[in-house]
Protein backbone atom coordinates (compact mmCIF):
# COMPACT_ATOMS: atom_id res chain seq x y z
CA UNK A 1 0.00 0.00 0.00
CA UNK A 2 1.69 3.48 -0.87
CA UNK A 3 2.13 5.28 1.91
CA UNK A 4 3.01 9.01 2.88
CA UNK A 5 5.99 9.91 4.10
CA UNK A 6 6.18 12.75 6.82
CA UNK A 7 8.50 14.97 8.18
CA UNK A 8 8.25 15.96 11.98
CA UNK A 9 8.96 19.60 12.41
CA UNK A 10 10.71 20.08 16.03
CA UNK A 11 10.18 17.08 19.10
CA UNK A 12 7.59 19.19 21.03
CA UNK A 13 5.49 17.38 23.30
CA UNK A 14 2.29 16.48 21.34
CA UNK A 15 4.32 15.34 18.31
CA UNK A 16 6.45 13.05 20.46
CA UNK A 17 3.22 11.97 22.71
CA UNK A 18 0.58 12.13 20.58
CA UNK A 19 0.92 13.07 17.05
CA UNK A 20 4.09 10.27 15.90
CA UNK A 21 2.48 7.44 17.67
CA UNK A 22 -1.00 7.86 16.14
CA UNK A 23 0.71 8.43 12.65
CA UNK A 24 2.94 5.13 13.35
CA UNK A 25 -0.93 3.34 13.65
CA UNK A 26 -2.24 5.03 10.44
CA UNK A 27 -2.94 2.99 7.32
CA UNK A 28 -1.32 5.66 5.02
CA UNK A 29 1.15 7.51 6.83
CA UNK A 30 5.18 6.48 7.19
CA UNK A 31 7.25 8.69 9.74
CA UNK A 32 10.82 8.89 8.05
CA UNK A 33 12.58 11.89 9.60
CA UNK A 34 12.62 14.14 12.54
CA UNK A 35 13.94 17.51 12.98
CA UNK A 36 15.29 19.61 15.85
CA UNK A 37 17.59 22.70 16.11
CA UNK A 38 19.36 20.44 18.99
CA UNK A 39 20.83 17.39 16.78
CA UNK A 40 20.64 15.79 20.45
CA UNK A 41 16.89 15.72 20.94
CA UNK A 42 16.75 14.48 17.41
CA UNK A 43 18.50 11.21 17.92
CA UNK A 44 16.81 10.82 21.25
CA UNK A 45 13.61 11.35 19.86
CA UNK A 46 14.02 9.21 16.68
CA UNK A 47 15.58 6.29 18.63
CA UNK A 48 13.12 6.33 20.76
CA UNK A 49 10.05 6.42 17.96
CA UNK A 50 12.05 4.26 15.81
CA UNK A 51 12.21 6.93 13.19
CA UNK A 52 15.03 6.35 10.60
CA UNK A 53 16.13 9.80 10.14
CA UNK A 54 16.80 12.82 12.32
CA UNK A 55 18.04 16.19 11.34
CA UNK A 56 19.65 18.80 13.51
CA UNK A 57 18.59 21.68 11.68
CA UNK A 58 14.39 22.16 10.35
CA UNK A 59 15.20 23.64 6.70
CA UNK A 60 18.06 20.19 6.44
CA UNK A 61 14.78 17.70 7.00
CA UNK A 62 13.19 19.95 4.27
CA UNK A 63 15.66 19.38 1.38
CA UNK A 64 15.31 14.81 2.25
CA UNK A 65 13.63 14.18 -1.19
CA UNK A 66 12.27 10.87 0.26
CA UNK A 67 10.08 12.82 2.54
CA UNK A 68 6.28 14.19 0.99
CA UNK A 69 4.75 15.98 3.94
CA UNK A 70 5.49 18.12 7.22
CA UNK A 71 3.51 17.98 10.08
CA UNK A 72 4.34 21.26 11.67
CA UNK A 73 4.21 21.49 15.38
CA UNK A 74 6.23 23.94 16.63
CA UNK A 75 5.62 26.87 18.53
CA UNK A 76 2.58 29.56 17.08
CA UNK A 77 4.73 32.34 15.92
CA UNK A 78 6.53 29.87 13.67
CA UNK A 79 3.36 27.98 12.38
CA UNK A 80 3.05 30.14 9.08
CA UNK A 81 7.11 30.64 8.64
CA UNK A 82 8.12 27.08 8.61
CA UNK A 83 5.03 25.73 6.67
CA UNK A 84 6.11 28.37 4.28
CA UNK A 85 9.35 27.13 3.89
CA UNK A 86 7.73 23.55 3.75
CA UNK A 87 5.48 24.17 0.98
CA UNK A 88 8.81 26.07 -0.98
CA UNK A 89 10.47 22.92 -0.06
CA UNK A 90 7.75 20.88 -2.24
CA UNK A 91 6.15 19.60 1.06
CA UNK A 92 2.38 19.04 2.02
CA UNK A 93 2.16 20.37 5.13
CA UNK A 94 -0.12 19.55 8.27
CA UNK A 95 -0.08 22.41 10.57
CA UNK A 96 -0.91 22.67 14.16
CA UNK A 97 -3.54 25.33 15.42
CA UNK A 98 -3.71 28.13 15.96
CA UNK A 99 -2.86 28.23 12.58
CA UNK A 100 -1.22 31.79 12.84
CA UNK A 101 -0.59 34.36 15.46
CA UNK A 102 -3.26 37.02 13.60
CA UNK A 103 -5.75 36.57 10.80
CA UNK A 104 -3.89 38.78 8.30
CA UNK A 105 -0.91 36.35 8.84
CA UNK A 106 -3.01 33.14 8.64
CA UNK A 107 -4.34 34.98 5.38
CA UNK A 108 -0.98 35.25 4.15
CA UNK A 109 -0.24 31.71 4.47
CA UNK A 110 -3.43 31.38 2.35
CA UNK A 111 -2.24 33.24 -0.11
CA UNK A 112 0.88 31.61 -0.65
CA UNK A 113 -0.12 28.60 -0.35
CA UNK A 114 -2.09 28.70 -3.66
CA UNK A 115 1.20 29.44 -5.31
CA UNK A 116 1.69 25.36 -4.79
CA UNK A 117 -1.93 24.22 -5.90
CA UNK A 118 -0.08 20.50 -6.24
CA UNK A 119 0.57 20.65 -2.45
CA UNK A 120 -2.33 20.15 0.70
CA UNK A 121 -2.03 21.99 3.33
CA UNK A 122 -4.39 22.08 6.33
CA UNK A 123 -4.76 23.36 9.96
CA UNK A 124 -4.67 20.15 12.53
CA UNK A 125 -7.82 20.10 14.63
CA UNK A 126 -7.89 17.07 15.50
CA UNK A 127 -11.17 16.69 17.10
CA UNK A 128 -12.92 17.10 14.47
CA UNK A 129 -12.65 13.88 13.40
CA UNK A 130 -14.02 11.49 16.38
CA UNK A 131 -17.11 9.42 15.25
CA UNK A 132 -18.45 11.86 18.26
CA UNK A 133 -18.14 15.08 16.36
CA UNK A 134 -19.39 13.21 13.26
CA UNK A 135 -22.62 11.95 15.27
CA UNK A 136 -23.07 15.56 16.42
CA UNK A 137 -23.22 16.89 13.01
CA UNK A 138 -26.01 14.70 11.97
CA UNK A 139 -28.29 15.04 14.53
CA UNK A 140 -27.93 18.57 14.42
CA UNK A 141 -28.13 18.75 10.93
CA UNK A 142 -31.00 16.21 10.69
CA UNK A 143 -33.03 18.19 13.26
CA UNK A 144 -32.26 15.94 15.96
CA UNK A 145 -32.63 18.98 18.67
CA UNK A 146 -34.91 20.59 16.87
CA UNK A 147 -33.75 24.32 15.33
CA UNK A 148 -30.17 24.87 16.87
CA UNK A 149 -30.52 27.94 18.97
CA UNK A 150 -27.03 27.90 21.36
CA UNK A 151 -24.08 26.06 22.11
CA UNK A 152 -22.17 26.06 25.54
CA UNK A 153 -18.82 24.73 26.41
CA UNK A 154 -16.12 25.02 28.62
CA UNK A 155 -11.89 23.92 28.08
CA UNK A 156 -9.35 24.47 31.06
CA UNK A 157 -6.54 23.03 32.32
CA UNK A 158 -4.09 24.69 35.24
CA UNK A 159 -0.65 25.35 33.99
CA UNK A 160 1.90 27.85 35.93
CA UNK A 161 4.83 26.57 34.47
CA UNK A 162 7.20 29.90 33.24
CA UNK A 163 9.13 27.79 30.77
CA UNK A 164 6.26 26.70 29.13
CA UNK A 165 5.67 28.00 25.38
CA UNK A 166 1.55 28.36 26.52
CA UNK A 167 2.59 30.86 28.93
CA UNK A 168 4.99 33.07 26.91
CA UNK A 169 2.99 35.81 25.37
CA UNK A 170 5.07 37.01 23.00
CA UNK A 171 5.02 33.88 20.82
CA UNK A 172 1.32 33.21 20.81
CA UNK A 173 0.37 32.14 24.48
CA UNK A 174 -2.72 32.04 26.48
CA UNK A 175 -5.79 30.02 26.70
CA UNK A 176 -7.79 31.98 24.02
CA UNK A 177 -5.01 30.45 21.49
CA UNK A 178 -4.51 27.12 22.72
CA UNK A 179 -7.58 26.30 23.79
CA UNK A 180 -9.92 28.96 23.15
CA UNK A 181 -9.81 28.03 19.45
CA UNK A 182 -11.41 24.87 19.53
CA UNK A 183 -14.56 26.46 21.27
CA UNK A 184 -14.72 28.62 18.44
CA UNK A 185 -13.90 25.70 16.28
CA UNK A 186 -16.78 23.97 17.22
CA UNK A 187 -19.06 26.62 17.11
CA UNK A 188 -18.58 27.63 13.48
CA UNK A 189 -18.56 23.48 12.75
CA UNK A 190 -22.02 22.84 14.05
CA UNK A 191 -23.36 26.10 12.95
CA UNK A 192 -22.07 25.78 9.95
CA UNK A 193 -21.35 29.55 9.67
CA UNK A 194 -19.62 31.96 10.57
CA UNK A 195 -20.32 34.69 13.64
CA UNK A 196 -21.62 38.16 12.42
CA UNK A 197 -20.40 39.56 16.09
CA UNK A 198 -18.72 38.94 19.10
CA UNK A 199 -18.30 39.72 22.38
CA UNK A 200 -15.26 38.89 25.05
CA UNK A 201 -13.85 39.40 28.23
CA UNK A 202 -10.42 38.42 29.61
CA UNK A 203 -8.11 38.01 33.11
CA UNK A 204 -5.19 38.14 32.52
CA UNK A 205 -1.60 36.78 34.08
CA UNK A 206 0.20 39.63 35.35
CA UNK A 207 3.66 37.93 35.20
CA UNK A 208 2.94 36.09 32.01
CA UNK A 209 0.98 38.72 30.38
CA UNK A 210 -1.27 35.75 28.50
CA UNK A 211 -4.89 35.53 28.94
CA UNK A 212 -5.34 32.70 32.01
CA UNK A 213 -9.10 32.71 31.56
CA UNK A 214 -11.35 34.02 28.40
CA UNK A 215 -14.91 34.18 27.75
CA UNK A 216 -16.87 35.07 24.55
CA UNK A 217 -20.25 35.43 23.39
CA UNK A 218 -20.26 34.31 19.77
CA UNK A 219 -23.40 35.81 17.96
CA UNK A 220 -24.77 34.42 14.65
CA UNK A 221 -27.95 35.63 14.17
CA UNK A 222 -29.81 32.20 14.45
CA UNK A 223 -28.61 31.57 17.55
CA UNK A 224 -25.24 32.20 19.94
CA UNK A 225 -22.19 29.97 20.95
CA UNK A 226 -21.08 31.12 24.36
CA UNK A 227 -17.59 29.62 26.09
CA UNK A 228 -14.75 29.68 28.63
CA UNK A 229 -11.09 28.58 28.53
CA UNK A 230 -8.41 28.47 31.16
CA UNK A 231 -4.65 27.77 31.57
CA UNK A 232 -5.61 28.07 35.83
CA UNK A 233 -8.62 26.61 36.16
CA UNK A 234 -9.23 22.87 37.16
CA UNK A 235 -8.81 20.14 34.35
CA UNK A 236 -12.17 20.25 32.62
CA UNK A 237 -14.12 19.70 29.49
CA UNK A 238 -17.32 19.47 28.13
CA UNK A 239 -19.78 20.90 25.11
CA UNK A 240 -23.25 21.28 25.29
CA UNK A 241 -25.58 21.72 22.34
CA UNK A 242 -29.12 23.00 22.89
CA UNK A 243 -31.97 23.10 20.37
CA UNK A 244 -35.83 24.15 20.22
CA UNK A 245 -36.62 20.39 21.26
CA UNK A 246 -33.26 18.47 21.99
CA UNK A 247 -30.16 18.79 23.32
CA UNK A 248 -26.62 16.97 22.99
CA UNK A 249 -23.92 16.66 25.74
CA UNK A 250 -20.85 15.56 24.76
CA UNK A 251 -18.66 14.17 27.66
CA UNK A 252 -14.71 14.53 26.09
CA UNK A 253 -15.27 16.81 23.21
CA UNK A 254 -11.51 17.86 22.66
CA UNK A 255 -9.04 15.51 24.00
CA UNK A 256 -10.70 11.99 22.99
CA UNK A 257 -8.60 9.34 24.77
CA UNK A 258 -7.22 6.66 22.24
CA UNK A 259 -7.68 3.73 24.57
CA UNK A 260 -10.77 4.71 26.23
CA UNK A 261 -14.28 4.45 24.75
CA UNK A 262 -16.38 7.91 24.42
CA UNK A 263 -20.13 9.02 25.09
CA UNK A 264 -22.41 11.38 24.38
CA UNK A 265 -26.19 12.11 25.20
CA UNK A 266 -28.55 12.97 22.90
CA UNK A 267 -32.09 14.35 24.29
CA UNK A 268 -35.15 14.21 22.19
CA UNK A 269 -38.30 15.57 24.14
CA UNK A 270 -38.52 13.90 27.41
CA UNK A 271 -35.76 10.78 26.37
CA UNK A 272 -32.37 10.89 27.08
CA UNK A 273 -30.31 8.45 25.08
CA UNK A 274 -26.66 7.46 25.97
CA UNK A 275 -24.36 7.04 22.43
CA UNK A 276 -21.32 5.07 22.94
CA UNK A 277 -18.47 4.95 20.82
CA UNK A 278 -15.37 2.74 20.38
CA UNK A 279 -11.75 3.71 21.29
CA UNK A 280 -10.45 5.71 18.12
CA UNK A 281 -7.42 7.83 17.90
CA UNK A 282 -8.63 11.07 16.39
CA UNK A 283 -5.36 11.83 15.38
CA UNK A 284 -4.46 8.56 13.25
CA UNK A 285 -8.08 9.73 11.52
CA UNK A 286 -6.65 12.55 11.24
CA UNK A 287 -3.72 12.10 9.65
CA UNK A 288 -5.28 9.18 7.56
CA UNK A 289 -7.68 12.00 5.83
CA UNK A 290 -4.95 14.40 5.00
CA UNK A 291 -3.46 11.52 3.81
CA UNK A 292 -5.73 10.10 1.34
CA UNK A 293 -6.02 13.94 -0.19
CA UNK A 294 -2.19 13.64 -0.85
CA UNK A 295 -2.31 10.18 -2.25
CA UNK A 296 -5.79 10.79 -4.30
CA UNK A 297 -5.34 14.50 -5.25
CA UNK A 298 -8.59 15.47 -3.83
CA UNK A 299 -8.93 18.03 -1.32
CA UNK A 300 -8.62 18.11 2.53
CA UNK A 301 -11.72 17.43 4.83
CA UNK A 302 -10.95 20.97 5.60
CA UNK A 303 -9.90 24.00 3.56
CA UNK A 304 -7.08 26.81 4.79
CA UNK A 305 -9.41 29.27 4.22
CA UNK A 306 -11.48 27.72 7.36
CA UNK A 307 -8.47 28.12 9.62
CA UNK A 308 -8.10 31.92 8.36
CA UNK A 309 -11.81 31.91 9.58
CA UNK A 310 -11.12 30.34 13.15
CA UNK A 311 -8.50 33.30 13.44
CA UNK A 312 -10.47 36.09 12.22
CA UNK A 313 -13.00 35.18 15.07
CA UNK A 314 -10.12 34.65 17.79
CA UNK A 315 -8.79 38.20 16.76
CA UNK A 316 -12.07 39.89 17.12
CA UNK A 317 -12.68 38.24 20.91
CA UNK A 318 -9.07 39.61 21.51
CA UNK A 319 -10.35 43.09 19.86
CA UNK A 320 -13.37 43.05 21.88
CA UNK A 321 -11.52 42.42 25.62
CA UNK A 322 -9.60 45.12 24.28
CA UNK A 323 -12.29 47.91 23.23
CA UNK A 324 -14.91 46.30 25.55
CA UNK A 325 -17.75 46.49 23.30
CA UNK A 326 -19.15 44.19 20.72
CA UNK A 327 -16.86 43.42 17.53
CA UNK A 328 -18.76 43.07 14.19
CA UNK A 329 -16.79 40.01 11.69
Amino acid sequence: MKKVRWGVLSTAKIGLDKVIPAMQKSRYCDVVAIASRSPEKAKSAATELGIPKYYGAYQDMLYDPDIDAVYNPLPNHLHVPWSIKSLEAGKHVLCEKPLALTADEASGLLDMSKRYPDLKIMEAFMYRFHPQWQKTKELVHEGGIGQLKTIHSIFSYYNVDSADIRNKADIGGGGLMDIGCYNISLSRLIFGAEPTRVFGFADYDPKFKTDRLASAILDFGSGTSTFTCSTQLCNFQRANIFGTSGRIEIEIPFTAPPHKACRLWHQDGQEIREIVFDAVDQYTIQCDEFARAVLNNSPVPYPLKDGVANMRVIEAVFMSVAQDCWVSL
